[in-house]
């Protein structure tokens, strides 16, 4: 009886937990996406003020996730096609150590800063509980999607298109 109510009161505690992150992370939407600053794989400090005026698609991923795997050379694909008219990914590894990081960019390198993330930086952006975990970041700086998990990459590549075809300073 004990365990069982041991149980019970963990489930509980779980539950209010992935609550508590879920209202967090939906509490991003329409807002100002949290600042940060880390220094990516390839040695260079990235900020995201410093893609002001960019759709960026920010990508919480790892080494060992199937669906981020699949989905990366896609961001990649846009990188290349779409970078000139103001988009900007930004991958952030969520793996324990950069080395398989390192090793996977050897075999298929990226257009784009992949930089190691941390539980406080995915802590700021609502939780980051399983992979992958996309943030599509209008030019204003505020966050208008969240993806998470095997995504509909058509879906969300109008998603950008739709944020790319808007003004800067347009009102949504």
């Amino acid at each position: 009886m004990w365990l069982q109510c041991l149980s019970a009161a963990t489930f509980a505690l779980a539950t209010l937990g992935a609550g508590a992150q879920a209202t967090s992370a939906s509490a991003l939407l329409h807002h100002k996406a949290p600042a940060f600053s880390h220094r990516a794989l390839s040695g260079d400090t990235v900020s995201l003020d410093a893609y002001k005026g960019k759709v960026i698609l920010l990508n919480f991923w790892a080494t060992w996730c199937g669906p981020c795997r699949v989905e990366l050379p896609r961001f990649a694909q846009w990188q290349r096609e779409l970078g000139a008219k103001g988009f900007q990914a930004v991958a952030v590894s969520m793996d324990d150590s950069p080395a398989p990081v390192r090793a996977a960019l050897k075999r298929k390198p990226l257009p784009f800063p992949v930089l190691m993330g941390d539980a406080k930086l995915a802590e700021s952006y609502g939780g980051v509980l399983g992979l992958p975990v996309t943030f599509l970041i209008a030019r204003d700086g505020t966050i208008w999607h969240r993806f998470e998990g095997e995504t509909n990459l058509d879906a969300m590549h109008a998603a950008i298109l739709a944020l790319l075809a808007q003004p800067p300073h347009a009102k949504r």
